[in-house]
């Protein structure tokens, strides 16, 4: 993996310290809205940000990240624009982790290998791809090795002790671990099965685990953030965002976010667990 997200990793534990990781479609509300947010969050305390590629068909994506991706395809964002946001956030001194967040179609259609080695150029350290099973992963996540990226994995409460023994063998930097069994969006209470489920998946892997899908209150990072080195906050980001006015959407994601962070800081509250 490549030396940020390497670092970013790793002083994460379960109960002592955990990352929180925004998620932000790329365009969304604006390009420049998106340049302002990332450096912002970065100061806030986000261990990683994961960059949203907009796709007209995002399976994996409830309402309101499929409203996101609409509006900024509906400005005219391609996957080459956030490649170029990614490397420009590079050169404006952004330093934490950038994980491009995207379906396979618009990489397949870019070519795999250049896809890689764009990514790379840009300064992404790695890809998601909720659409890309275990089983035809092969070609993306070499061609991102050699590039010193990592391909994230996604596992789901569904997931076989096959597959996922099959998504951790080859897994690089972390585990993505979906909460529920649907779609992302935020929601009041964590599901009960969702401790059972990442001892599942610690079976099969030392890597730290993120949990995503539903991650959108201080409780829920206190709650998950005793099993997980990660939490994942994309949703209710994306509405805080949107429900602040032009000149305060920086402002109010900042202040949401360093909440979260602060609810992450176990060690600190004398709450270790």
């Amino acid at each position: 993996m490549s030396a940020r997200l390497q670092q970013a990793l790793a002083g994460l534990k379960p109960g002592q310290r955990v990352g929180v990781v925004p998620y932000l479609t790329v365009g969304f509300p604006t390009m420049e809205d998106t340049l302002d947010l990332v450096p912002a969050l970065a100061r806030a305390g986000a261990a990683a940000i994961e960059l949203g590629i907009p796709f007209s068909d995002p399976l994996a994506d409830g309402p309101t990240i499929q409203a996101a991706s609409y509006r900024a395809l509906k400005q005219g964002v391609t996957p080459a624009n956030c490649l170029e946001v990614c490397k420009t956030l590079r050169q404006r001194g952004v330093t934490i982790p950038l994980l491009l967040m995207g379906y396979y179609n618009p990489i397949l259609n870019r070519g795999v290998a250049a896809f890689a080695a764009d990514a790379a150029t840009a300064g992404a350290d790695g890809a998601i791809v909720p659409d890309l099973p275990p089983e035809e992963a092969g070609e993306l996540r070499t061609e991102l090795k050699r590039h010193g990226l990592s391909l994230i994995p996604m596992l789901a409460p569904t997931s076989t002790d096959q597959r996922i023994a099959l998504a951790c063998e080859e897994a690089d930097g972390f585990v993505y671990c979906v909460s529920v069994t649907g779609v992302t969006g935020a929601r009041s209470e964590i599901p009960s099965g969702l401790v059972e489920f990442l001892e599942r998946v610690r079976r099969h892997t030392a890597l730290p685990l993120a949990v995503g899908f539903g991650i959108s209150e201080r409780r829920h990072v206190t709650e998950v953030g005793a099993y997980a080195e990660a939490l994942v906050v994309g949703s209710r980001l994306l509405t805080v965002i949107d429900s602040a006015p032009p000149n305060e959407r920086v402002a109010e994601a900042s202040r949401y976010i360093t909440e979260l962070v602060k609810a992450a800081e176990f060690a600190s509250k004398g709450e270790v667990r």
